[in-house]
């Protein structure tokens, strides 16, 4: 590593050090991404370079390529360069600042030294990587698809930030809806991009002189799909059917009524469920989506789908099926039962004759519609589920249960 700039400041050491290291994240093609670490106040940053290696190809202890990459002696050439800008960047705020962090470095290097500092895609690549390192999987995931979906859209390989004008947002939007997405699905990927500029311009790379959307409004796109909800009648149709030969069924019909008599528990939630959780008849647990703390007191059908499961060692539900697993391994586990609990729902549906389409997430909705047909006030429900906002609960009731409308209806007919 080359350690460089020593400079005392009120009696402190300051250092700032650099090396061109091989990032441990493996790409798709098999190989790695080179990246220029800087550190200073022990903390790093990551730089990305336009290079990737595979493991053979990459001496470690010296910063660069060895023989077997493809013109080595170029590619070496360029990381040196890269290296330089770094080091003149440095030299010039340690002769400028009385102190300076990392953060400024990274302003200057990007701005003003970095071949790649208008590159969307870098950036994003970046931002995707810093996600990843954070353990962030599902968020990186869905930078990863739009990403590769906008440049499909705009049959390139890279794209600046300037290229993301409101002309382009309402032709990719365009191209979107042509390939069968709804409003839902595209204002996914929108938010997305429109996260990935904000960064942006939030880190100083860019200014917002051009922002694209101010004009261009993701708030219109807004998921028109009518919330499915179960009555009592048809949540205990499924609660009480003898599933017989049918054991596969078994795990998905209890994590379906489990989540009901625990006021709609998400699935994520009930997957990171830990026996520790459970105490004196009640469940104390953290919402993944919004970090709000639970406490539930156990209903008896609960309590006997937790007889159910008493054996498990660590984890309630067989679905994370042992401890200390990887961030990447906990979500393909989650998709992998996740699918075969949405495909179980339905057949369950099938079983007991509800013409429904039910998935993992109507037993959320439909513990909502129950209460609300019970007579439980609003605030109630809204405490409850642990919306943020009672205007949150009074949008997702209103899209629910449509009896009183139906009942107005037949009014027609007297």
């Amino acid at each position: 590593m080359t350690n460089l700039l020593y400079r005392c400041c009120t009696n402190i050491l300051i250092m700032a050090s650099l090396k061109t290291v091989l990032r441990k994240t493996k790409l798709k093609n098999g190989k790695y991404p080179i990246a220029l670490r800087v550190t200073k106040d022990r903390k790093s940053k990551f730089f990305k370079t336009p290079f990737e290696a595979l493991l053979s190809e990459w001496d470690s202890n010296q910063g660069r390529f060895n023989k077997r990459y493809t013109q080595f002696l170029k590619a070496n050439r360029l990381l040196g360069k890269i290296e330089d800008r770094a080091l003149e960047n440095i030299s010039d705020l340690e002769m400028s600042e009385e102190y300076y962090s990392l953060e400024q470095f990274e302003r200057k290097f990007r701005v003003q030294t970095n071949p790649f500092s208008n590159s969307l895609i870098s950036f994003w690549d970046e931002i995707i990587d810093e996600m990843h390192s954070a353990e962030k999987i599902g968020n990186a995931d869905v930078n990863e698809e739009t990403k590769s979906s906008i440049l499909k859209f705009a049959k390139k390989t890279n794209l600046d930030f300037g290229d993301i004008t409101v002309e382009f947002l309402e032709k990719y939007e365009v191209y979107l809806r042509s390939r069968g997405g709804n409003d839902g699905g595209i204002g996914v990927k929108m938010r997305a991009l429109r996260a990935i500029i904000n960064r942006a311009i939030k880190r100083n790379l860019i200014t917002d002189k051009t922002y694209p959307f101010k004009h261009y409004k993701v708030s219109k796109l807004k998921s028109r799909g009518v919330k499915k909800a179960l009555n009592l009648e048809e949540v205990q149709a499924i609660q009480n059917l003898d599933l017989g030969d049918y054991t596969n069924l078994i795990n998905s019909r209890n994590y379906f009524i489990f989540s009901f008599y625990t006021r709609g528990m998400n699935f994520a939630d009930m997957m990171k469920l830990k026996w520790t959780d459970i105490h004196s008849g009640r469940i104390y647990y953290q919402r993944s989506k919004t970090k709000g703390n639970f406490t539930i007191k156990i209903l008896p059908p609960a309590q006997e789908i937790l007889n159910y499961y008493q054996s498990n060692p660590h984890y309630v539900f067989p679905i994370l099926l042992k401890p200390n697993l990887k961030p990447n391994q906990i979500v393909n586990r989650k998709r992998k039962v996740l699918k075969k609990y949405n495909k179980d729902l339905r057949e369950l549906a099938a079983m007991t004759q509800i013409k429904k389409p039910i998935t993992s997430y109507v037993a959320r909705h439909s513990y909502a519609n129950c209460m609300k047909n019970s007579g439980a006030a609003t605030d109630i429900i809204s405490e409850s589920m642990g919306h943020q906002d009672i205007k949150t609960t009074k949008a997702y009731l209103k899209e629910l249960d449509t009896s009183v409308l139906d009942d107005a209806n037949e009014l027609l007919l007297q």
